[in-house]
């Protein structure tokens, strides 16, 4: 299956901005895991990208973490079938869902201030309470 555009959202990503490359991978792979380099590792230059705009980019290095490089490059290296062209699927998959929790832009909050009605009616029921915890002790009579 030859590897096609990945849209996400608004933006399409060209297939030749992907570089593949297969490694030994660890794990399960029975006979041929001395043998077959089943383990795709997926690059993909996310700075020099011309359809990633700036802001983008900027929340995608905080949710690539330690898998985007100083250069701006995501390595992704997916090992967890036993096929290449699973682990290729994988990688894939993984990439566009950095991508998409990147394009969903966080919602502005406005910070609110405590009405004064709230602040007053707190005060009042402390005032209340430590009157009524303070009329607990002993009675002072006629002694």
């Amino acid at each position: 299956m030859a590897v096609q555009d990945i849209e996400i959202g608004s933006i399409v990503i060209p297939v030749e901005a992907l570089a593949f490359s297969y490694i030994r991978a660890s794990g399960p792979g029975g006979q041929n895991v001395n043998k077959v380099s089943s383990a795709a590792q997926l690059r993909f230059d996310a700075a020099t990208c011309d359809v990633i705009a700036p802001d983008v980019l900027t929340r995608l290095r905080g949710i690539a973490g330690q898998r985007m490089t100083q250069a701006g490059v995501i390595v992704i290296t997916a090992q967890r079938f036993r096929s290449q062209e699973r682990n290729r699927e994988d990688a894939i998959e993984r990439l566009s869902a950095m991508l998409r929790a990147a394009l969903h832009r966080q919602k502005f909050r406005r910070p609110t201030r405590v009405s004064k009605g709230v602040k007053k009616r707190r005060l009042d029921s402390k005032r209340r309470h430590s009157n009524i915890k303070s009329n607990r002790g002993r009675v002072k009579g006629d002694d």
